[in-house]
């Protein structure tokens, strides 16, 4: 017998009370129980898990969320047809992980219905059991195929055993044709994206054992790569063990020998720049600065992504990925100046004046160019190339994207940073006007409000002189509204107004007398 939530039998509804019974049919909505009124969950009176909390539902409980014709028809039209994933999302149950295709019956005949992953997985086992490289070829390119893009299949295939029939399959590849690696790892790459817990260790050593035979071959080494960025995606534990077994070096010898092959390029950039990031929340911290220091220092990784970027001038994604790489190697005040000194700068200065339509190159080059103004030796550099000018141009250009006015007012803050000289030339440029115009445009990006208010004070901190014209642009009305939006902008905001000179309000939250600090 289905079990009825709390609310319901509070109310003292049963399976045959309205809107379950029969009466309930009327031109009017079905009256709901009150988990469903408050949208707490569908409970299972109505044939539905109840769910709290952001719950997420299984494949399994999943396939039983069928709630009586009448029912069903109203969360249709009023919930479900607007949100995909259907009416689960009422109580706001995550259904990212589940397929939503109709599972269809076994061919055998003797199962219940299976989803065609789970098909293609039977039938990639069966193939490998019986020793049938080009059978097994064709399921891994459906594998493949079916996992790319579709996160709820992936999952699925995880949790029916996937990973230990594909590694299966790539043990087997390496002694096959290149051909039939490349679809193995293909297929590796596909299942472990978003899911970077499935490695092993023997998949991790399959995985830099492969590299180091077959990193001649192009596309053997644009898979593995590939595979290499998946798995470190948001897992430290990953990125660590990786390290240790000497994957820096062919992730930088991957770029060198294949130097004409942006394909390539492209996947070893990501993979060299996924080694720098901090993102899994699992860890109190994590190794990125260490490992773009080994990058740099150990593996020469600078000189090789500059010299592939000059090999790619009229490749504008390629040069994207490159800057974005480039931006987080840039952790060190010497590593900055090196980037000016292989003539990253110069690069960087003409990507922006000959791709300035290319908005996600723009917001690459922007980012490096944040990155690399940490030194001040290089902000000067910056300006001297017109680099100013420049950015300013980029923001004026893109003003409709947040992205790219972010990364602009938070490269001229860095440069207006310390440098009364610099801020002379980026007012005289135009940037507060730009800077205030961005405000004016995206009043609800925290990120652009902050950076802006960044700028200004920037700007006029070391220059008073600065503060009137800024105030007659409208900076102080701009900013007021920033603080009251956005809470994160409050202490940017305060900073601003009081070096502008305008009256604000600073709290002293504590006094150094015995006592809790004063909210």
């Amino acid at each position: 017998e289905a079990v009825r939530c709390g609310s319901c039998i509070a109310e003292g509804l049963s399976l045959s009370s309205p809107p379950f019974a029969p009466s309930s049919l009327t031109p009017q909505p079905p009256k709901v129980p009150p988990a469903w009124a408050k949208g707490e969950g569908l409970c299972a009176c109505a044939g539905h898990s109840s769910c709290y909390g952001g719950h997420r539902e299984s494949e399994a409980t999943a396939g039983r969320l069928t709630a009586p014709p009448v029912l069903r028809a109203w969360v249709a039209s009023s919930v479900g047809a607007r949100r995909p994933g259907g009416s689960c999302h009422l109580g706001g149950v995550d259904l990212t992980n589940i397929v939503k295709t109709r599972p269809k019956a076994s061919a055998c005949g003797d199962q219940g219905p299976k989803h065609k992953i789970l098909q293609t997985l039977d039938a990639l086992q069966k193939s490998i059991d019986s020793a049938a490289p080009q059978e097994v070829a064709e399921h891994l390119v459906s594998f493949s195929e079916q996992c790319r893009g579709q996160l709820a299949s992936r999952y699925l295939a995880a949790q029916k055993g996937a990973y230990a029939v594909v590694f299966s399959a790539c043990q087997r590849a390496v002694t096959e044709e290149q051909g039939f690696l490349v679809k193995a790892l293909n297929a590796l790459a596909a299942l472990t994206e978003g899911q970077p817990d499935l490695l092993d260790p023997r998949g991790l050593q399959l995985l830099v054992a492969t590299l180091k035979e077959h990193l001649g071959v192009a596309e053997v080494a644009c898979s593995g790569l590939r595979c290499i960025r998946c798995v470190c995606l948001k897992h430290e534990q990953n990125r660590q063990s990786l390290v240790r077994a000497g994957i820096l070096p062919l992730l930088t010898r991957a770029i060198e020998k294949h130097s004409g092959r942006a394909n390539v390029v492209k996947e070893a950039c990501s993979a060299l720049r996924v080694m720098t990031f901090d993102d899994d929340i699992r860890v109190p911290f994590g190794h990125a600065h260490d490992h773009a220091k080994m990058i740099v220092q150990e593996n020469k990784g600078l000189k090789v992504l500059i010299e592939a970027a000059k090999a790619f001038l009229d490749n504008p994604a390629l040069l994207g990925e490159l800057c974005g790489t480039l931006s987080r190697l840039a952790v060190r005040n010497e590593f900055c100046q090196e980037i000016v000194d292989l003539g990253g700068l110069n690069i960087m200065v003409t990507l922006l004046a000959d791709c300035i339509d290319h908005q996600e190159l723009v917001r690459q080059v922007l980012s490096a160019l944040r990155a690399i103004a940490g030194n001040d030796d290089v902000k000067d550099a910056i300006v001297s190339a017109g680099g100013t000018d420049f950015i300013v141009m980029a923001m004026t250009r893109h003003l409709s994207s947040p992205q790219i006015c972010e990364q602009s007012c938070a490269a001229l803050c860095m440069l207006a940073l310390r440098k009364p000289d610099n801020s002379r030339v980026i007012v005289e440029g135009g940037g507060p006007l730009a800077a205030l115009q961005a405000m004016k445009t995206h009043p609800n990006e925290v990120g652009v409000q902050k950076q802006a208010c960044l700028l200004i004070r920037n700007l006029v901190s070391r220059t008073q002189a600065f503060s009137q014209p800024i105030l007659d642009m409208g900076a102080e009305r701009l900013i007021m509204e920033a603080r009251a939006t956005h809470r994160e902008c409050d202490d940017v905001a305060k900073a601003a107004l009081r070096d502008l000179g305008c009256k604000v309000e600073l709290r002293e939250l504590w006094t150094g007398e015995k006592g809790d600090l004063t909210l």
